[in-house]
């Protein structure tokens, strides 16, 4: 399995239920990284989406307690249950979408994260594990960074390490 997500200075990743901040090449970025495969996503993060929708052109799956969550795509209800859905699906095409709690259960399921640095620091109520200081992770890619809205951000890639 991967993770994907989008941080700030301090790892933060969202306030209030929202992302700290829109930007359009990240989500062009999320796009192109998760079209077609499978997201495996939070109930409150699923509610975040537009019109509280499941995103089109992938798999979703949505993790809650609540098994009679009303939702327009697959729901589990304990991690058992989430891996026995997956058994049909290729791990390389699984992502880890979030939020923070989905992030910190599954994280150690993946051998890749691909995260979104913004050089910036906002007002945080979730946060990231900080890849930079676990030893089980290393970076192995950075793109050049890219200005948008006044900020500047990179695509960066980890991989655990052996």
């Amino acid at each position: 399995m991967k993770a994907i997500v989008v941080v700030d200075r301090n790892w933060g990743i969202g306030k209030d239920n929202s992302l700290l901040v829109h930007l359009p090449g990240d989500l062009k970025y999320f796009r192109e990284k998760t079209k077609g495969k499978v997201i495996v996503i939070g109930r409150q993060t699923l509610e975040s989406f537009p019109g509280g929708k499941p995103l089109p052109e992938r798999t979703n799956i949505v993790l809650t307690t609540n098994e009679d969550y009303p939702a327009a795509c697959e729901v589990c209800c304990s991690k058992e249950h989430l891996f026995q859905c997956l058994e049909g699906y290729d791990p390389e095409d699984v992502f880890i979408a979030g939020g923070e709690q989905i992030y910190r259960e599954f994280l150690p399921y993946c051998d890749t994260v691909y995260v979104t640095k913004i050089d910036a620091a906002f007002p945080a109520d979730r946060y990231f594990a900080d890849l930079d200081k676990d030893r089980e992770w290393e970076p192995v890619f950075q793109s050049d960074p890219v200005t948008e809205k006044g900020l500047s951000y990179r695509f960066t890639e980890y991989k655990r390490v052996p």
